[in-house]
Formats: C-alpha cells, sequence, structure tokens
C-alpha cells in the first residue's frame, strides 16, 4: 500500500514548472472585465 505523506515527503517540484508559473504569473493578461471596460470608455467618448 502507498504511505502517501512518505510520497509527499520526497516530493521535489520540476523547475520548468516554477519557471512556467512565473512567467505566467508576470504576463499582463487581460480578461473579459478589462475588455468591457475599455470598450464601456470607447462609448462614452
Amino acid at each position: 500500500m502507498i504511505d502517501f505523506e512518505e510520497e509527499l515527503g520526497k516530493y521535489k517540484p520540476s523547475k520548468e514548472v516554477e519557471q512556467t508559473e512565473n512567467i505566467i504569473m508576470n504576463m499582463d493578461l487581460r480578461d473579459m472585465t478589462d475588455i468591457m471596460l475599455d470598450i464601456l470608455k470607447d462609448k462614452e467618448v
């Protein structure tokens, strides 16, 4: 039977995953709310 606590203790995150997370988190991504606010601002002018 698998000892999950033991297996979690052995876990080491992949460097590639950590680098990818950092890149994604630092990107200036726009969501639907941002797009709608821009459209509304354009309509007011």
